[in-house]
């Protein structure tokens, strides 16, 4: 009695790529992401945009934008946080802070509309 060989996994990993949203679906994931990096700063964006980039190109750009807002702001804390020592970086903080909130609001009222929007003062970390 001999055992049939197991099957083997396609030579490049899937055999399909991942199924494409509905444009629903990708104003609200792009929704979320920039809310969710309104409450937990890089994290949110960061697995949207693992998970979500090959979605569709609405939701891509988006997770992107949100990613790139997020890697901006952490070099603005940093640099606040060291200036801290002369007094300046409170503010710094303070107003990087003032601008995730409102940014972020934005971003995620536009997505909701179906419009792209770009954070403004953001660096392209991510294409």
């Amino acid at each position: 009695m001999t055992i049939p060989p197991s099957p083997q996994p396609p030579a490049g990993g899937y055999s399909a790529p991942p199924p494409s949203m509905t444009p629903a679906d990708e104003k609200l994931w792009s929704t979320l992401v920039h809310l969710g990096g309104l409450f937990f700063g890089f994290l949110a964006p960061l697995i949207g945009y693992l998970i979500l980039k090959d979605r569709g190109p609405f939701v891509r750009a988006h997770t992107a934008t949100a990613l790139n807002f997020q890697l901006t702001l952490i070099i603005a804390y940093i640099v606040g946080g060291l200036l801290t020592i002369v007094f300046v970086g409170i503010f710094i903080i303070f107003a990087a802070y003032i601008l995730n909130i409102v940014f972020c609001i934005v971003a995620a009222v536009k997505a909701n509309a179906g419009q792209w929007y770009t954070y403004p003062m953001s660096i392209p970390f991510v294409k």
